[in-house]
């Protein structure tokens, strides 16, 4: 078993592998790892661990609430995540390659990553000014009949794209530009397709390829027939995520 050490980024969205996800870091806690990340020589990956979180906060209070208009906001690293910060994030994520870090004049700073590997989380050490995580890499096992699957989901996934383009009559990708690498198709449509965080990672944590495929070709056929009456849904750009708002 492979374990790694790394800063933990939880957030209210799930990171794929190959997927480009833009962030826009303003708390105090996240500007720190990305202090601490900038340190790294620029040969050197920057690379922390992205999980969704299942129960609590992706951004900590920073005023008195409700009920009670006097209690004070939660501080610290854990901040919004309860007493066992384990508890609040869901075991899989993935980690991500931060190919660029900048700093803006106010403090804040504005990263693009990019998913690399799928990682099961063990322990979150919250002592010190944000998170880190021991994790454990996964690998990727194609199973059974990944091959065939893949070329049922591109197929359905077409299908998909042209109910999202609706009215605007355009495709979302050309056929050249999907891949035909069947983890490479699953996490492409996984981290494309219209689906709530718990959807999207009951796919990331899949114990195989074809267990994968296999899933987004039954939610691919639903979610089409459904879009077939609702014409006017916006497009989705392929492998990047909205900017996460820490």
């Amino acid at each position: 078993m492979t374990t790694v050490r790394l800063p933990l980024f939880p957030l209210n969205t799930v990171l794929f592998p190959g997927l480009v996800l833009p962030l826009n870091v303003f708390e105090e806690r996240y500007r720190a790892m990305m202090r601490e990340l900038l340190k790294t020589g620029e040969d050197e990956p920057r690379r922390f661990a992205v999980v969704a979180i299942r129960d609590g906060r992706e951004v900590a209070p920073t005023a008195p609430g409700l009920p009670d208009p006097t209690s004070l906001p939660e501080r610290g690293p854990a901040a919004g995540f309860g007493p066992d910060p384990l508890q609040a994030f869901h075991r899989v994520g993935c980690i991500a390659d931060a190919a660029t870090i900048r700093e803006r004049e106010d403090g804040s700073f504005e990263v693009l990553t990019t998913g690399t590997t799928r990682v099961r989380l063990l322990s979150v050490d919250s002592s010190g000014p944000f998170l880190v995580a021991e994790l454990e890499e996964l690998a990727e096992d194609r199973g059974d009949g990944a091959g065939a699957l893949a070329d049922g989901v591109l197929r359905a996934f077409r299908t998909y794209q042209k109910r999202l383009a609706g009215a605007r009559e355009r495709s979302l990708a050309t056929a050249a530009e999907l891949p035909d690498e069947p983890s490479v198709v699953s996490y492409l449509v996984a981290a494309a397709a219209v689906l709530d965080v718990p959807t999207k990672q009951r796919l990331l944590q899949a114990p195989d390829t074809a267990t994968r495929l296999a899933e987004e070709l039954r939610l691919l056929r639903a979610e089409s027939a459904v879009i077939r009456h609702l014409p006017s849904l916006p497009a989705v750009e392929l492998t990047r995520a909205p900017t996460s708002q820490n």
